[in-house]
């Protein structure tokens, strides 16, 4: 049994992540750290932004592990100031409704026994990560149809639409008829191009919105961004492509550009919506970079990561 009594281990939990799968999971966390004999604290998060508070706190501190209890959003508070920091390592317990970036390590969408034992043998990778606009990303962003949507699932700051993954797909579904697109000056790879964006994810991960392989070919340290450019499309066209990114086919189709770049600029005459690992914001220039290997994470070595190890 893995023991770790001299490290310091903070979770940073945060209790409405999968409409209360956070706080929920708690007396298993508890129960887990005793087991496993660590020698941790649990915090509770309290509004939006709390969870990058206490990460930046709990770093000054020289805490060796800061883990996320919750989802993609909870992930990207807590490790945003711990990129670029050789000296402590992050990780994440699955709590959230999509958990699109835990697919990235290897893990489940919640935990079992083994994922726990595993997760407390602390395999550790160091990833990259993106930032956009200063923001920073782990898993990705999306800009168009996926902002749009991801801007509907937004209540108010840091608190989302109460429901599961069948929340996306009718978010979606909802969209698709009526989504315009809207015309961007895109510069990449030292190549410039005018064109109008059904739909531009740029990601480090693979999955989005729950189920979607928007990126399905992403590595989560191979130092280069995976872009998902899908042109404007007519109703049947998007009915057909939508059909297809579940199981990442849709990358096949001419209508559909995807590469790897290590930077980007997009620009629109207005400011659009855009989803940073499912936060919202708004801008209408976007600069976009990688950061490789800049995040030690805990990951599943015998999971179906997607990870060059």
């Amino acid at each position: 049994m893995p023991k770790s009594t001299h490290e310091k281990w903070a979770f940073i939990v945060n209790p409405i992540a999968g409409n209360g799968s956070g706080e929920a999971i708690v007396p298993l966390l508890k129960e887990k750290i005793e087991h496993y004999s660590i020698n941790a604290e649990i915090v509770m998060t309290e509004r939006n932004g709390h969870a990058t508070e206490l990460s930046r706190e709990l770093l000054a501190k020289g805490f060796d592990y800061i883990i996320a209890v919750g989802g993609d959003g909870t992930m990207n508070e807590v490790g945003a100031p711990l990129v670029g920091q050789e000296n402590v390592v992050t990780g994440i317990v699955p709590a959230g409704t999509g958990n699109d970036f835990n697919q990235v390590l290897g893990f489940p969408d919640r935990f079992t026994d083994s994922d726990w034992e595993i997760f407390f043998t602390k395999t550790i990778s160091n990833l990259d990560t993106g930032v956009c606009n200063d923001i920073p990303f782990m898993n990705g962003l999306g800009l168009g149809f996926d902002g749009v949507v991801a801007a509907k699932n937004y209540v108010a700051p840091g608190e989302t639409k109460r429901g599961g993954k069948f929340k996306y797909v009718w978010m979606i579904l909802s969209t698709l008829f009526f989504f315009k697109e809207k015309m961007a000056v895109i510069e990449t790879n030292g190549k410039k191009e005018e064109t109008r964006c059904f739909m531009n994810t740029i990601a480090i991960g693979r999955r989005h919105a729950g189920a979607f392989l928007v990126t399905p070919e992403a590595i989560g340290n191979d130092g280069l961004l995976d872009v998902c450019l899908i042109r404007e499309l007519n109703i049947f066209q998007r009915l057909k492509i939508l059909m297809m990114v579940p199981k990442g086919t849709h990358i096949r189709d001419k209508r559909v550009h995807s590469y790897r770049t290590k930077k980007l600029t997009l620009e629109f005459k207005m400011e659009v919506p855009f989803h940073v690992d499912g936060e919202v914001h708004f801008a209408n220039r976007y600069e976009v970079e990688i950061k490789p290997d800049s995040l030690r994470m805990i990951y599943n070595p015998h999971g179906p990561h997607f990870l060059n190890v």
